[in-house]
């Protein structure tokens, strides 16, 4: 279940990039929200969706993109997730 954790957090770094990287590219405070609400719907709701199945490799799976979410908004001060208010400014 660890290591699914790790998975889990590793898949949302990498589709965090990839939303990043398209986010970058509209260049707009409307595409950074957008990208912002799929990412917190994405991690928060598939990991609450993955968790309430109860299955050891969901658990691991769901704790792991909630746990990725989380780290994301911490190390980046909430640049990659869009909780930083100065990307709104």
């Amino acid at each position: 279940m660890v290591g699914l954790a790790f998975a889990g957090a590793f898949g949302y770094w990498v589709v965090n990039v990839l939303l990043g990287l398209i986010v970058i590219r509209f260049d707009s405070r409307v595409a950074v929200g957008v990208g912002a609400a799929v990412l917190a719907l994405g991690a928060l709701g598939g990991g609450v969706l993955l968790v309430s199945r109860r299955k050891p490799w969901a658990l691991g799976l769901g704790l792991g993109l909630m746990i990725g979410w989380a780290l994301a908004s911490i190390v980046t001060a909430g640049f990659c997730t869009g909780l930083n208010p100065n990307l709104y400014a």
